[in-house]
């Protein structure tokens, strides 16, 4: 019988070489892919998160404003013409003071704050458990007419001091000087406001104290600031100025103009 020897063939150091390599690049490839994708997916949840911010802002203010200056129907005694006017505001500062004269409090973040009154009832505000009107936080106000009360609330946006972030507060006259966080991310608040008969928008510096009570619609306009993303990023601020941040968020504008239904500027 013959014997056949059948020899082993081991891999030369060379294809040994080359398969590493190619695993290399198919190893960096998918790593690639993966941060690419990782980073598209933050990129896109930080913008819906921003939109989401922005858009829940302006409808807040909107709903507010379109409120100002409201008295229901069966209110035995309506406001009197030396009552404060509905709307007043402040720029680049956050109203502070009493309800009826307020004043103005300086922002580090140059954001506008504004007042907003009207006559609440259980029917334009969400009832309290015990029955009562409500403020923009949900606290009950009494002081009106049986099932009534003067409801006044303020606006403006400012960094928190426990996070660090800015936020748009606001703060409501059923607890005064408490003033609370609605929506994280708001970097600043700008607000224009339409006179009757005036083919242009105002600062709130710019009227007098007998202009606010001819108010007859609002421009709003929310800056809102999403979370580092690693690389600076070019957006258009609430004057309408492209910039880029000193840091590495994305950064955008919403603009929203409302209409003042209950003013005294509006002509029936």
């Amino acid at each position: 019988m013959t014997r056949h020897r059948y020899a082993t063939r081991g891999h030369t150091l060379l294809e040994m070489m080359i398969a590493t390599v190619l695993g290399l690049v198919v190893t960096a490839g998918a790593v690639a892919l993966y941060r690419s994708q990782r980073a598209a997916f933050v990129s896109a949840s930080d913008a819906a998160r921003i939109e989401e911010t922005g858009i829940g802002a302006l409808t807040l203010l909107g709903q507010q404003i379109q409120m100002a200056g409201f008295t229901p129907a069966d209110t035995a005694s309506p406001p009197s013409a030396n009552a404060p006017a509905a709307l007043f505001g402040c720029s680049g500062a956050r109203p502070i003071g009493a309800d009826d004269v307020p004043g103005c409090e300086a922002l580090a973040s140059h954001s506008d704050g504004i007042v907003i009154r009207y006559v609440g009832d259980v029917v334009s505000t969400w009832p309290s458990a015990s029955g009562q009107p409500t403020d923009c936080l949900g606290q009950a106000v009494g002081g009106g007419a049986a099932g009534t009360a003067p409801v006044v609330n303020r606006f403006y946006a400012k960094t928190s001091a426990s996070t660090g972030e800015p936020e748009l507060y606001c703060e409501g006259n059923g607890k005064v000087g408490y003033g609370q966080p609605v929506f994280e991310g708001v970097e600043r608040l700008r607000i224009q406001y339409w006179l009757a008969n005036v083919q242009q928008a105002f600062d709130a510096s710019a009227l007098t104290p007998d202009q606010w009570a001819r108010v007859v619609a609002v421009d709003l306009c929310v800056l809102v600031r999403g979370a580092p993303l690693g690389q600076r990023v070019r957006y258009v601020d609430c004057d309408g100025a492209s910039g880029t941040g000193s840091d590495t968020r994305a950064r955008q504008a919403f603009w929203r103009r409302v209409a003042v239904r209950n003013g005294a500027g509006v002509q029936p």
